[in-house]
Parts: structure tokens; C-alpha cells; sequence
């Protein structure tokens, strides 16, 4: 069982930046990939940002590349959104979730094992 809580959403202006953050609880968080997805008023939940148990195998959602990173540090359960050049187009509640396994391509973050409860992101014009 893995609980995942996040953190760091807000308001912003646009051009702005926030990181969010994606607490695990669990002794086994490094055998997760984990995902940012996020969700629109009127729009379907999608991938934002993945990344595979050790840090690699990364995917971004093309209209974030250049603009957000992802990273995780296993030692302290973490993993971070790091969101830059905010567009009023990012705004959502962004959620973090958790699949157990290295991950190999896009399609496995299609299913995830464990959800947070999300953090909402405004970025005003």
C-alpha cells in the first residue's frame, strides 16, 4: 500500500513557475514509477509527466516539453513537478499516482495503482 499526497499547487501569474510536490508513504516508493496527471474543468484527466523507478525512462505531454521537469528522489519519497513558463492553458488540479514497476514506455502509466487527492494549479492572465 503507497499514500500519496500533494503539495505546492497555487495561483501564478502567467510566464510564472511552482513546484509541486508528490510525498510517498511506503519503504518500497523506489519500486514505483510515478506520474503527474492533471485534470480541466470539462476535459478528461491525462498524463502530464512520467518517470520510472530509478529516475529514468521520462515522458512529458508535448505541450509541457521545455516547460516542466520531473524528478524524484527516492531517499526522501519525493518526487517534484517542476512547472516553468506557466500558460493559462496549465491551469487544473494536478494529481501524483503510483504504479508499481520500472516502467517501460508511455502506455504504462495508462494504469496506475495509487492516487492522491490533487492540488490545484491557477495561472492567471
Amino acid at each position: 500500500q503507497v499514500q500519496v499526497v500533494e503539495s505546492g499547487g497555487g495561483l501564478v501569474q502567467v510566464g510564472g513557475s511552482l513546484r509541486l510536490s508528490c510525498a510517498a508513504s511506503g519503504r518500497t516508493f523506489s519500486r514505483y514509477s510515478m506520474g503527474w496527471f492533471r485534470q480541466a474543468p470539462g476535459k478528461e484527466r491525462e498524463l502530464v509527466a512520467g518517470i520510472g523507478w530509478s529516475g529514468g525512462s521520462i515522458y512529458y505531454e508535448d505541450s509541457v516539453k521545455g516547460r516542466f521537469t520531473i524528478s524524484r528522489d527516492n531517499a526522501k519519497n519525493t518526487v517534484y513537478l517542476q512547472m516553468n513558463s506557466l500558460k493559462p492553458e496549465d491551469t487544473a488540479v494536478y494529481y501524483c499516482a503510483a504504479r508499481f514497476g520500472p516502467s517501460g514506455n508511455r502506455r504504462f502509466f495508462d494504469v496506475m495503482d495509487y492516487w492522491g487527492k490533487g492540488t490545484q494549479v491557477n495561472v492567471s492572465s
